[in-house]
């Protein structure tokens, strides 16, 4: 390997040690920012109404190192998750009948959450690419 082609590798070596930590803390950080969204957006219209609360501490994330950096889960295990914010029109299991309108509240937090991690991803490349 020639002079250069090891320094750039080397070169290329610590930048990538500089921007894996660097992107993971961006996708943590807005992760974090999505799921408050989320909750926010389910605390009454145009989202769901509250009754307990229950439905609300329900959304968690988890954020896991992957072979390209980080990824984030944010999510809710409760099963009405995907009724109010897709709504219902049938019988469900036990053969009730619901005409449950949607109360989209995840969509709308990613629209609104989206610009800001695309940004600040586009800053650590920056960063990254200034060395």
């Amino acid at each position: 390997m020639s002079s250069n082609a090891a320094l750039l590798a080397a070169q290329l070596e610590s930048r990538a040690a500089v921007a894996a930590p660097a992107a993971a803390a961006v996708v943590r950080h807005h992760a974090m920012i999505l799921e408050t969204a989320i909750k926010a957006a389910a605390s009454g219209r145009p989202g769901p109404g509250v009754q307990t609360g229950d439905y609300r501490r329900s959304w968690t994330t988890e954020v896991h190192a992957t072979a390209a950096g980080a990824e984030a889960i944010v999510g809710s295990n409760r099963p009405q998750a995907a009724r109010l914010e897709n709504g219902f029109t049938g019988a469900d299991s036990l053969g009730r009948v619901y005409h449950q309108p949607p109360f989209p509240h995840v969509g709308p937090a990613v629209e609104r959450v989206e610009p800001l991690f695309v940004a600040a991803m586009a800053r650590v490349a920056e960063e990254v690419a200034a060395g």
